[in-house]
């Protein structure tokens, strides 16, 4: 494959990318409503559109048109950057993360003058060998985006919001990172693919028990206060805190924020899905072109259990206070991680 189809790929590949997130999020907003509803007795969306489907354009429509208004206490060029900040590296960190094996497409011969070139290519915009590294890196820089904006709207609701995401970010991250090393351990790759490579003989790492199953469980708490969801929702506290870190925020940089917290949810899905339950894999069968996309049905399907899994704890379980949410990640989380990582090596070097 030449420089040139290469760029032409990536490309395609990023725009389609970013349009299928941008319509996921668009969606998760509305499965969120309509499940809470149904939870809570209530019909949820449902004049726009049959089951009020075209709710989330309508929404985005309102958000695109509506009065952007910014106080002038604030600190114009940050409280501008922070929400693109948030939605950058959202939308960067899913970058690296594969959704399938690969597209073949052969040479077609377009009359006796052209012919396309021969095309196998992953899907995934960039295959790196360090992927989950990539992925760690760029997701913990998304806090900028949510802190600056608690400062830059000089506003001490926000600045406590910003202030809390910063202390929230640094505490479960360290949680988070080791409790995927175990996976690491047993599948001996930085590599996304790898990883989902090792589990089709080694099985899913979720039923290596019991330190496939812990190390899940404490990666999905982190991750939930990593995106700031509830029960951990501290940054945007209603109760406390007005709407936290965007009180300031209205129109489309206010969407903003929301778009990055629900591509957030996309990615840790999709990384636990290849870490924990085997990425794509799945049963395949059918004709060669089903068994090209049937992979990603399977993957879909998979970091689809984790958004509703995402929806239905928000609406189940209250918030914690601070210092709850400070004193589990650093006293129950973070020992639980460290033990797993010491049970799993011993378990490794002995059994290898």
């Amino acid at each position: 494959m030449s420089i040139a189809t290469y760029i032409v790929i990536s490309i395609i590949k990023s725009a389609i990318l970013v349009w299928v997130l941008l319509t996921v999020a668009a969606y998760s907003v509305w499965l969120e409503r309509k499940v809470s509803a149904h939870i809570q007795n209530r019909w949820g969306p449902t004049r726009v559109g049959p089951f009020g489907l075209l709710q989330p354009l309508v929404d985005g429509a309102k958000f695109i048109f509506k009065e952007d208004l910014t106080q002038p206490h604030v600190y114009k060029p940050l409280y501008i950057a922070a929400p693109m900040i948030a939605v950058a590296f959202a939308v960067t960190s899913i970058s690296v993360v594969p959704f399938g094996n690969s597209i073949y497409i052969p040479p077609i011969s377009i009359g006796h003058w052209f012919t396309t070139p021969e095309i196998d290519t992953p899907l995934q915009v960039t295959d790196l060998n360090i992927g989950l590294l990539v992925i760690l890196g760029i997701t913990s820089m998304g806090v900028y985006g949510v802190a600056l904006a608690g400062w830059a709207s000089n506003n001490k609701y926000s600045l406590l919001g910003g202030l809390r995401a910063s202390a929230q970010m640094i505490s479960y991250e360290v949680s988070l990172g080791l409790s995927l090393v175990p996976v690491l351990l047993r599948s001996g790759t930085l590599s996304l693919r790898g990883i989902v490579e090792s589990q089709r003989h080694l099985h899913w790492n979720f039923w290596y028990f019991p330190f496939g199953t812990l190390a899940f469980f404490t990666y999905l708490i982190s991750a939930y206060a990593e995106t700031n969801r509830t029960p951990f929702d501290l940054p945007e506290a209603e109760s406390e805190l007005v709407a936290g870190y965007h009180t300031e925020y209205s129109a489309m940089k206010f969407a903003m924020f929301f778009m990055a917290e629900y591509i957030n949810m996309v990615t840790v899905g999709s990384v636990a899905t290849l870490l924990f339950l085997g990425g794509w894999l799945g049963p395949v069968f059918g004709p060669p072109i089903l068994q090209t996309f049937l992979p990603v049905i399977w993957f879909c399907l998979k970091v689809f259990l984790f958004i509703f899994l995402y929806v239905w704890v928000r609406w189940t379980l209250p918030r914690f206070r601070y210092d709850q949410l400070m004193a589990f990640g650093w006293k129950v989380l973070l020992p639980t991680a460290i033990a797993n990582i010491v049970v799993t090596s011993l378990f490794v070097a002995l059994t290898s």
